[in-house]
């Protein structure tokens, strides 16, 4: 006997759904009868749920935020050394590229647009202790000397450019998907050996 499926379990579904056609598939203008299509479910019950296809995209947009910075946050405040924290933050980074490919593009537009992530007390206080062990490695002589800021940005360069710049690059490049994947999977190692030096 199958299990009875509630309203929560299709808003869900839903979402899901909508994550997969927007961020996975790259499908920004997906309208709401695609997102329907694709989850199996009626048209209206996207307009029970979300009231709107912009209002469905701002909610699935804002969990992808949310379910990032509590895996940044979990990282950061580990009790693990700082090099594997830099290891697991590319690892999340790089298994939710994969799920999600264009979820990284969209996130520049959107800070272009300011509708980033608000809580900025919060972050500060992430950066505050990146900055820290940062700062630490440097004097143990694990990466170079810098501004922990230069570091940052070192980090999330060579971390996101890849992703965020795949179509270009992919094109320009003249890789296949197949071939890009490749190229991806090996970042991790070329990421880790340019910003450790031991």
């Amino acid at each position: 006997m199958s299990a009875k499926i509630t309203d929560q379990d299709t808003e869900q579904l839903i979402k899901d759904t909508a994550k997969r056609v927007f961020f996975g598939e790259g499908r920004f203008n997906a309208t709401t009868q695609e997102i329907a299509d694709a989850a199996g479910v009626n048209r209206t019950l996207i307009n029970y749920y979300f009231r709107s296809r912009n209002n469905l995209f701002d909610i699935v947009f804002q969990d992808a935020q949310e379910q990032e910075h509590n895996i940044l946050e979990e990282i950061v405040f580990a009790d693990i050394s700082f090099k594997e924290k830099i290891s697991r933050n590319l690892d999340a980074f790089f298994e939710q590229s994969k799920k999600y490919p264009y979820l990284e593009i969209y996130m520049v537009t959107q800070m272009n647009q300011g509708n980033c992530y608000k809580d900025k007390e919060h972050m500060n206080l992430l950066l505050d202790k990146f900055y820290l062990e940062v700062a630490l490695e440097m004097e143990r002589g694990n990466i170079h000397k810098m501004r922990p800021e230069q570091f940052v940005l070192n980090f999330v360069s060579l971390m996101s450019f890849p992703v965020s710049m795949r179509p270009l690059l992919q094109e320009t490049m003249g890789f296949t998907k197949e071939s890009y994947d490749t190229l991806l999977e090996e970042r991790k190692d070329v990421i880790m050996n340019t910003l450790f030096i031991k």
